[in-house]
């Protein structure tokens, strides 16, 4: 029997070696994001039932564990600090089509590049460096988690050439120092380096599935009547561990992400469907008014997201954390800004200055917190 093995450890050479020990043994692991809290953690294990837990003490058999199925290689949680938690089962055929597309788009050559992982492996992510290196023979470095002088150090002293970012890492390190960037998790920075991929995709496509707007091969993207992206490919999940499908019978995913195409052919992520801010029937997406308000003095970090409004049905607000040494922005300029760059009914119409914005640990804007910070400001 196939059993799930659950790994609470910190990101590096153990880990892996745990994570190649199950493999062999026919295992699926369960990477456990090693500071979450007690409660988190345990309604985790429990939503997800491995037989066995590794951690810092030994490796553990837990009671009331439920098999995986033949060929699964990862159960990946997408949440688990809040709500019940969800496991995305990806099998060992998804993860090696995930590794063979991604390292073709990168042209990664075994024999001159290195791997660098600093993400979280509990995340997508992180763990998809981990196994495209072991997948495609690259050699890899793994950190338990990012600090800016240790991957310049990577770079400069392992050789290390590839790494995977999100935006708020991307911006405190040189790029220069590797030969290629992917870059993932959050709204990508107004300019990209030109050694960095967007990327796009999912927990359940088994990490990034389009590269600067283009699916990988073997990937295709449409969109629903609706607007809303649908993916197809042979490194979507099985299932999640609950044994539901969110595939439909033609073996598409919809995202609830909502897109376009350009002219050119490439994929457009507007974001989020409940993302949209409906306000006096206008419809207003928060990344191109963010854009704009990053840009505007004495903004040092933005989110927008839309709060209910007893006139406008929505009203768009701006929650700021101002830049360090600057006065704070006027709800005024803001609007000003907002206006000449896109248009009037974008244009926030409240301000809510915080110290920090609401973000997950790869560092992603959870939006879905922000209008309690509106509706709780005094």
């Amino acid at each position: 029997m196939h059993q799930l093995v659950a790994l609470v450890l910190p990101a590096g050479p153990v880990l892996v070696d745990e994570l190649r020990r199950a493999w062999d043994d026919g295992d699926a692991v369960l990477p456990v994001d090693a500071r979450l809290a007690g409660p988190a953690r345990d309604r985790l294990l429990a939503a997800m039932a491995p037989a066995i837990v590794v951690d810092a003490g030994g490796r553990h058999s837990v009671d009331g564990a439920r098999p995986v199925e033949p060929g699964d290689a990862l159960v990946m949680a997408t949440s688990g600090t809040t709500g019940t938690p969800k496991g995305v089962v990806l099998t060992h055929d998804a993860v090696a089509a995930s590794a063979i597309a991604t390292s073709d788009a990168l042209a990664v050559q075994p024999s001159t590049d290195r791997w660098l992982c600093c993400l979280p492996v509990a995340h997508v992510g992180g763990m998809s460096v981990v196994t495209r290196a072991l997948t495609t023979g690259v050699a890899l470095t793994v950190h338990d988690g990012f600090d800016a002088a240790s991957v310049s150090r990577a770079a400069t002293d392992e050789g290390c050439t590839l790494v995977s970012l999100v935006a708020t890492a991307l911006a405190r390190v040189d790029p220069g120092r590797f030969r290629a960037i992917v870059l993932g998790g959050s709204r990508p920075p107004a300019v990209v380096p030109a050694n960095a991929v967007v990327t796009y995709g999912m927990t359940e496509t088994g990490s990034g599935v389009v590269y600067d707007g283009r699916p990988l091969d073997g990937v295709e993207a449409r969109l629903a009547d609706n607007g809303e992206i649908l993916l197809r490919g042979p490194m979507l999940l099985r299932a999640y561990r609950d044994g539901t499908d969110p595939k439909d019978g033609a073996g598409w995913i919809a995202t609830g992400d909502i897109g376009s195409w350009t002219g050119d052919g490439r994929l457009v992520v507007h974001g989020r469907g409940d993302d949209l801010i409906i306000t006096g029937g206008e419809n207003v997406w928060p990344d191109p008014v963010e854009a704009v308000l990053a840009a505007i003095d004495g903004v040092g970090e933005v989110a927008v997201a839309g709060v209910a409004d007893p006139e406008w049905g929505q009203r768009v607000v701006a929650f700021v954390v101002p830049a360090a040494g600057h006065a704070p922005p006027s709800l005024a300029a803001l609007r000003v800004a907002v206006k000449a760059g896109l248009a009037s009914f974008a244009a926030p119409r409240q301000l809510v200055l915080v110290d920090h914005l609401p973000r997950t640990n790869l560092g992603k804007v959870q939006r879905s917190a922000l209008p309690t910070l509106a509706e709780t400001e005094t």
